[in-house]
């Protein structure tokens, strides 16, 4: 539920967004099944044929050995090996789907020409840590194993999700540094969801979390993927990356977040341990901002966001030698296309 109190923080064109945009999930009173069918009701599969890009829908095998179904978007005139990027959708750990991201994901297809591979992982409280994040390492073995059919370049893959998402990607970076098997070149995290421990501050943040993604709803989605209270002091770093001891060796990383969102502080301190872990790591925060802002089409604050996101993945993913060439040209591109969406 929205606090009416701090809506004088809020940025005045998201504050045109809050209700239409972002219906009021309450957990508590609403059958989590209905709730995601209605989800998914309302995002079908689009048309993208003024793109030069193809989508498929396909099934790889998750953690499991369980099918999981992907979005591969690809570029059709991609010139030699490409980037790759493995996105993860957010949802609070129980809810969404790779659908719900297809505009910006076949967008950046197109302007970046680059792979991208939408994952659509298994939900909590059904599956419990760390079997979502299992899929998404599944995934992203898919994609390197597949790199040399894809046209991907091994060495430029990527990872990034939003809310829920970004957690899960953080967690699969710390993942794929310990086990060794796969490099990973960049991060994205936009908003993500890093730790648990937000549910139990005893001191928390007087003008965060009041609109879209609350304390409450905070504490059922950690609550669902973690099968304990949030705060318990044996939760695993790879769950809840903000636990974490070490981020030395983890690759360069994004970071975007509202300064209204409730995860302001917990990603404000990883982005901090970052670079005192000597990673390269840029970091937004946007006025007036709450959680989700950046699907709100035509608010500047959000279109700022997106391109901002989109210019610092198409530094990791464009080749050396290409950036030169054609870096003024992306960037205009992406300009262009946010502005008049």
């Amino acid at each position: 539920m929205n606090d009416l109190s701090a809506m004088h923080l809020v940025d005045e064109e998201l504050r045109q967004a809050l209700g239409s945009l972002f219906p009021p999930l309450d957990f508590g009173s609403q059958d989590l099944a209905g709730m995601r069918k209605g989800l998914a009701t309302a995002v079908q599969p689009s048309n993208f044929d003024h793109l030069d890009i193809s989508v498929e829908i396909i099934e790889i095998a998750g953690g499991d050995g369980q099918p999981l179904t992907i979005i591969l978007y690809r570029p059709r005139r991609a010139i030699g090996p490409c980037g790759a990027l493995l996105h993860i959708h957010g949802g609070g750990f129980v809810t969404g789907s790779p659908l719900q991201s297809q505009e910006n994901q076949a967008k950046t297809c197109a302007e970046l020409a680059c792979v991208i591979v939408a994952l659509g992982y298994r939900l909590a409280p059904e599956t419990r840590f760390p079997g979502a994040l299992e899929d998404c390492y599944a995934a992203l073995q898919w994609l390197a194993n597949e790199a040399p059919s894809l046209g991907v370049d091994p060495a430029r893959i990527a990872i990034g999700g939003e809310s829920a998402g970004g957690g899960l990607a953080a967690g699969l970076a710390l993942l794929a540094r310990d086990r060794g098997e796969i490099k990973i070149v960049f991060q994205s995290l936009i908003y993500p969801m890093l730790d648990d421990r937000t549910c139990i501050a005893s001191d928390p943040h007087p003008h965060t979390g009041h609109f879209v993604w609350t304390n409450e709803q905070n504490r059922f989605g950690w609550s669902a993927i973690l099968g304990v209270e949030p705060g318990t002091a044996s939760i695993s770093s790879y769950a809840a990356p903000a636990r974490a001891k070490t981020l030395g060796g983890l690759p360069p990383t994004f970071i975007a977040v509202g300064a209204l969102d409730l995860f302001l502080e917990e990603d404000l301190d990883y982005a901090r341990r970052l670079t005192r872990a000597g990673v390269a790591v840029e970091l937004h925060i946007y006025p007036g901002a709450y959680h989700g802002f950046v699907r709100v089409p035509d608010a500047k604050v959000a279109i700022a966001a997106r391109q901002q996101s989109q210019e610092a993945l198409r530094r990791a993913l464009v080749a050396p030698a290409d950036r030169s060439a054609d870096g003024d040209a992306a960037a205009a591109l992406v300009s262009r296309s946010d502005t008049t969406r």
